[in-house]
């Protein structure tokens, strides 16, 4: 059933943001796709950080992709310093909250578009976080962080304020989970 990979040549290499590989494929059927385009990416993490009194921890940036500020869970590369994902997911949290500690559950994987990217989103909840040192941005960061209730988390996935999918989802999936008492 997997495809049989025939040529495949990198049009593109700006890691860790960009790649561009163009593959040249045999199907089992034995239809060739003479061009097959791919985006690169290392795996992302994301986390859905709550604090010990139940507010969301949450972050506010502009997206030059879509041109919007938006709200959004903590999220970023995996560095190839990261030991795990999680390791990733804490680093992340840190340096954009300020925010760490808790008790730590990997909830999904995700990819962004199966179809192709070739990377993974490893999301996380951390229930009972604190605030324990300060945020420290990369260069091309400029983040606000904010607490949220669980009524407003909610009406904001309810409003699609979430456009992101890559974090619309877990936050879904905690919710499920949440009102089905499986967490």
């Amino acid at each position: 059933m997997s495809w049989k990979l025939l040529a495949r040549e990198y049009i593109f290499r700006k890691p860790p943001w960009l790649t561009i590989r163009h593959d040249q494929l045999e199907l089992p059927n034995g239809n060739i796709l003479p061009e097959y385009y791919v985006l690169e990416y290392p795996d992302w993490v994301n986390v859905i950080p709550i604090t010990e009194d139940g507010r969301f921890v949450m972050v506010t940036q502009y997206r030059h992709g879509t041109e919007q500020i938006l709200t959004e869970i903590p999220a970023g590369v995996l560095e190839e310093k990261d030991a795990t994902p999680l390791d990733g997911a804490k680093r992340e949290l840190l340096e954009e909250t300020g925010y760490g500690g808790g008790e730590w559950l990997e909830l999904t994987q995700l990819s962004s578009n199966a179809a192709n990217t070739n990377n993974i989103t490893h999301c996380f909840l951390a229930r009972g976080v604190k605030r324990i040192g300060s945020q420290h941005f990369d260069p091309g960061e400029d983040i606000q962080c904010g607490l949220y209730t669980e009524e407003e988390v909610k009406g904001m996935l309810m409003r699609d304020e979430f456009v992101q999918s890559l974090m619309a989802a877990p936050l879904w999936k905690y919710f499920c989970l949440k009102a089905a008492n499986r967490l």
